[in-house]
């Protein structure tokens, strides 16, 4: 299965994110408001800039305290980031975001963000696709 699969079947494809001058405690606000682990950090909706997860912010907040909630997202933000295409399977996200210790993965086409792939989402997707082969089996061994 393709990344593109996994984004069409997303109950939303909106990507939600937040700008690098905003601050730590408005990042948090809106993972909260959003359910959501991590925030992808673009000036202009497009242009992925670096991604903020709430690992982040905890971390800083055990190493710096209170403070690091009123620094910029940019500051904290996690700068190097891995990203995926559409056209990438699933085993391949899995296993680069298994090897990264990272939970969240931004799609990019042609250098703009497209949405993000979460490790539930993969995760989903497996599941989804051994269901349907166990049925397949199943029909084949009863003759169906």
């Amino acid at each position: 299965m393709l990344v593109q699969t996994i984004l069409k079947n997303k109950a939303t494809a909106d990507v939600v994110s937040i700008r690098s001058d905003a601050s730590v405690s408005d990042a948090a606000k809106l993972l909260a408001e959003n359910h959501i682990g991590s925030v992808v950090v673009s000036d202009d909706g497009n242009t992925l800039l670096g991604i903020l997860s709430e690992r982040d912010i905890v971390r800083e907040l055990a190493r710096v305290g209170s403070g690091c909630l009123t620094a910029d997202v940019g500051t904290y933000m996690t700068r190097k980031l891995v990203t995926c295409t559409s056209q990438c399977s699933v085993e391949e996200v899995m296993q680069r975001m298994t090897d990264g210790r990272f939970r969240h993965m931004p799609v990019v086409e042609d250098g703009t963000l497209v949405g993000i792939v979460t490790i539930g989402d993969l995760v989903k997707a497996q599941l989804s696709e051994l269901a349907m082969e166990k049925t397949a089996l199943e029909g084949m061994i009863m003759g169906h």
